[in-house]
């Protein structure tokens, strides 16, 4: 009975986890770029209930009565990274990424996931926009809700700056009167249509990076992530895949609103069935020990 209890308690604070994780994607529903999490549960592992017989110490006769599961954890809340739908703004600074990385032998699912048949799993490569934060550490990101601060750098809303191919911050000339791109991230005057250059001449691009295993990568809220410390910096996307950005748009939320709410009511639906199982046994455990004791 009481680990009837235990594992009651687990799903209670297992769905806990699985609603925290939904409410958080309900309230970034209009957050541009954001990537929404996926509650994972795991079982806790099986146990083999057995009985054994034999007094002689030799426990010659065994006979199994079942397998019996002890509860369920929230392991992970891994990010979907779904392409999101583009919203036209007309806004010179927005920018949006479309991009949809292919790897030689490998068919991926509508979630961006491969699995061999050797049972090798592979996540389709994911194309950010990196930036630099005010510590120095590069992150990355699709939220392309961008302005041009009062030194002429194209900052996050964060405040972050947004990198050139070259890993140094995007500045814009004030003679410039109206910044194009190209769907490669090149920077072009929109007025002459000569490309943008750097300090050092070099034409002016957006670093579009190439996250080959997004699953690495650590939310660090705002739709910026990191690479864990260690990671190698990823390169920009190369010339042949599949990768474009757009000016005058921005990305989506990939949030499912309807799919949203549905896992909503589960994760409460859930809770509260683990939660009157508690009470039943709690109940269980009070007739025992105040009624049964007294027989």
């Amino acid at each position: 009975m009481l680990r009837g209890l235990n594992t009651a308690a687990a799903g209670m604070i297992a769905n806990q986890r699985r609603h925290d994780t939904v409410t958080n994607n309900i309230a970034n529903l209009n957050t541009p770029g954001y990537k929404a999490n996926s509650a994972v549960q795991r079982a806790f592992p099986e146990m083999l209930i057995a009985l054994v017989g034999g007094g002689d110490g030799t426990n010659a006769k065994v006979s199994e009565l079942g397998r019996l599961h002890t509860g369920v954890f929230a392991e992970e809340a891994p990010a979907i990274y779904l392409q999101g739908d583009l919203m036209e703004t007309r806004d010179l600074s927005d920018f949006a990424i479309v991009s949809n990385i292919q790897v030689p032998g490998a068919a991926f699912d509508a979630s961006g996931k491969y699995v061999s048949p050797d049972g090798e799993v592979q996540f389709q490569p994911q194309a950010m926009f990196a930036v630099r934060t005010a510590t120095g550490e590069e992150q990355y990101t699709r939220n392309g809700k961008f302005t041009i601060d009062a030194a002429g750098q194209l900052v996050t809303s964060d405040g972050y700056l947004v990198l050139d191919s070259e890993r140094r911050p995007i500045r814009f000339d004030r003679n410039v009167s109206e910044v194009q791109i190209t769907p490669a991230g090149q920077l072009i005057d929109g007025v002459t249509g000569a490309p943008l250059l750097d300090e050092n001449e070099a034409p002016l691009a957006f670093l579009v990076a190439r996250i080959d295993n997004p699953n690495r990568l650590i939310r660090e809220g705002n739709g910026n992530f990191r690479l864990p410390p260690g990671d190698e910096a990823p390169g920009a996307v190369a010339p042949e895949d599949d990768v474009e950005v757009f000016q005058g748009y921005i990305e989506r939320s990939n949030v499912d609103p309807t799919q949203t709410t549905i896992d909503l009511m589960a994760a409460s639906r859930a809770y509260e069935a683990n939660q009157r199982m508690v009470q039943f046994i709690d109940k269980s455990l009070e007739k025992a020990v105040n009624e049964v004791g007294r027989v």
